[in-house]
């Protein structure tokens, strides 16, 4: 789902369907239009299955990054039986195919994910079959460069891909096993380090197995990875921007509340802007957030708490730091912030009382009070 630019409320939701199940390929690609000013405010379709493709896509490959003039959007989708990637172009008069880029290893019908880097400069195509790709991106010219396939030893059908908030690390989630690439190495297949093998938990009972499939950076700047089956938890990791093992993965350390498929959210960095200073910044864009509207952002709640709290704020392109200090000046706890996180989980174990928490990214700081109950 994007917004349209230049137009406030109008959201463009891009589509496809599993046509053909024994291939596992969508025959078309949909533009539904989505108009929130609609119904009260609850949004209405105002265009539903509005075929953009007609051609046999790899399912789920439906792939969107700012473009370099900080207004537009790439989308792309793979051709089936093909290296051939589509690329799309969003732009305040619509949507449109803006061409085709034949690169990399050739797939047939597969199942797996793509994703962007969140700073849009790498993006990655991960099938447990022919393995993984990892590309450099032209934001501006919505090409792809400089392939890189790497052949993971292990065998499967699906898995899934996504990137640390910083863009260095990418993570490869194998069905029995998960990996981490440094994406900025010198040697990229070197760097692969395994993080974590099926440690055999059923939920709530076999055969319901917590497995690694689809994988999805959140807006906490946690990585969330689904289990491949109908289960009642998703794996976490709690510290992508780690290498190795520091990053601190989590099998099933999500307990939800219901019942779970196998689904997650695609969402591009709807933070993203421009690439100063290159041919294509001339729009004047400057998605910067001014102090000022960094500390009207700034939230927390529940307010009193019994000291486990949310912050919730303005996406930042850079890491910050949180500190918690009491009223003299004491510091209580001091946290990282990752790059385009927007809310931070808190758990303070300290004494009642008033504390001031400071969260800084650069020279850039803001403040809020949260007071602790017994």
């Amino acid at each position: 789902i994007l917004p349209k630019p230049g137009a406030d409320g109008i959201y463009y939701m891009i589509h496809g369907t599993l046509d053909n199940e024994q291939t596992l390929t969508a025959q078309y690609l949909y533009l539904s239009v989505i108009d929130m000013s609609l119904n009260g405010g609850l949004g209405a379709v105002t265009i539903k299955n509005q075929v953009l493709i007609d051609d046999a896509l790899n399912e789920g490959k439906i792939t969107a990054v700012r473009h370099a003039n900080g207004r537009d959007w790439w989308v792309f989708c793979h051709k089936a039986f093909s290296n051939v990637y589509y690329r799309l172009l969003v732009t305040p008069s619509g949507v449109s195919v803006d061409g085709t880029q034949s690169i990399g290893t050739y797939r047939p019908e597969d199942a797996g994910q793509t994703c962007f880097s969140p700073d849009g400069s790498k993006y990655a195509y991960y099938w447990g079959i022919e393995d993984l790709d990892i590309y450099d991106f032209d934001r501006c010219t919505g090409l792809f460069s400089d392939p890189v396939h790497i052949a993971i030893d292990d065998y499967n059908t699906s898995g899934g891909v996504a990137f640390s908030p910083d863009s260095r690390y990418l993570y490869v989630s194998s069905v029995l096993d998960a990996y981490q690439f440094d994406a900025e190495a010198p040697d990229v297949v070197a760097s692969m380090a395994h993080i974590a093998h099926w440690d055999g938990f059923y939920s709530p009972f076999d055969p319901f197995a917590t497995l690694f499939e689809l994988s999805q950076l959140a807006n906490d700047g946690k990585v969330y990875m689904s289990t491949g089956n109908s289960t009642f938890h998703l794996h976490v990791i709690h510290d992508p921007d780690a290498g190795g093992l520091a990053c601190n993965m989590e099998q099933h350390g999500v307990e939800l509340p219901v019942w779970f498929s196998n689904s997650l959210a695609n969402h591009p960095n709807y933070h993203l802007g421009p690439v100063d200073g290159s041919v294509c910044d001339s729009l004047g864009i400057n998605l910067g957030v001014a102090e000022a509207v960094v500390q009207q952002a700034l939230q927390v709640y529940p307010n009193p708490s019994a000291g486990v709290f949310t912050l919730q704020y303005a996406a930042q392109p850079e890491a910050g730091v949180l500190e918690v200090r009491d009223l003299a000046g004491k510091l209580m706890l001091r946290e990282r912030l990752p790059a385009w996180s927007q809310v931070h989980h808190v758990a303070l174990e300290h004494a009642a009382g008033l504390y001031n928490c400071q969260l800084a990214w650069g020279d850039q700081r803001v403040n809020t009070r949260i007071v602790v109950v017994p």
